[in-house]
């Protein structure tokens, strides 16, 4: 299956004006862009590039980036860990909530990272694999990756420990503070701070798989970014240093949306111009 990409530009256009606190008028005269012109495309019609450009440029996004994903010409494709990983999605009304298990590949100890909204398809993974689960890591304790918890452990079996930043305290899940490291056999699970989407979020690097890997939550998408809540330009700053700081190779893998990676969302996400325009090639 083929998973979409989590945001139009109407929903991208929609975060950073939220995110800036600008209304429609005020970014109609920051723009420049008629305010019907701009109140039709915040309605889902199209604009052309000049107009979309200058949009882009008043909310501080990349306009290329953003024009492509206005025309449906970005959409990632990624190479996964070939071995101890696994991505489930799951339908939660109109949209997919991913959920993920990792693995070391000589123990057989998996750890899941949120539930989804069924974690049916984590339990069939864990029986097929002949894995023992030892851990789940919450990025954050929005419904639709936590609902799935209780029955995730009761079914996998066995002791689970279950772990969400002390930000986000969930009942039945212990507490850290963003900056350690967990171990899993070989594996080991570096945390850092990418809160603004919600208090707790954080980011999961993964080392020692055949690939670098990140579980982002819903701090960042293919092309976009998760609704921020409180911060802007502060949780903006912290998706730059703490995921976008990686190794270009490095898989993200979201909260929603498809996988992508650190040197693709540097290149494509509209709201990072300063990486595009710093690359050696512009892609």
């Amino acid at each position: 299956m083929t998973i979409p990409l989590e945001d139009t530009v109407v929903d991208i256009v929609g975060k950073a004006q939220r995110g800036l606190g600008f209304s429609d008028a005020e970014l109609s005269a920051r723009s420049g862009v008629d305010l019907a012109d701009l109140q039709s495309l915040l309605q889902g019609k199209p604009l052309l590039y000049p107009d979309l450009e200058k949009i882009a440029r008043a909310l501080e996004l990349g306009p290329r980036a953003l024009f492509a994903i206005a025309e449906g010409t970005y959409h990632p494709h990624v190479t996964p860990p070939v071995a101890g990983f696994f991505q489930a999605s799951t339908p939660y009304g109109d949209i997919f909530v991913n959920s993920y298990l990792v693995w070391d590949t000589a123990t057989r100890l998996a750890a899941a990272f949120d539930t989804g909204v069924d974690a049916t398809p984590l339990l069939e993974a864990i029986r097929a694999n002949h894995l023992v689960l030892q851990d789940v890591y919450l990025t954050h304790s929005h419904v639709d990756h936590v609902m799935e918890l209780d029955r995730l452990c009761e079914k996998a079996g066995g002791s689970i420990g279950v772990h969400i930043s002390q930000a986000e305290p969930l009942d039945g899940a212990s507490t850290f503070a963003p900056g350690v490291t967990f171990s899993l056999g070989r594996l080991h699970f570096e945390t850092r701070d990418t809160s603004g989407h919600s208090a707790g979020g954080t980011t999961y690097h993964v080392h020692g798989l055949d690939r670098p890997l990140a579980i982002v939550g819903d701090a960042l998408f293919a092309g976009s970014v998760g609704g921020i809540r409180t911060d802007y330009r502060a949780s903006l700053k912290r998706i730059r240093d703490h995921i976008l700081s990686g190794q270009d190779g490095t898989v993200l893998a979201p909260g929603h949306g498809p996988l992508t990676s650190v040197i693709l969302e540097k290149t494509h996400n509209p709201f990072f111009p300063e990486f595009r325009q710093t690359l050696a090639t512009d892609i």
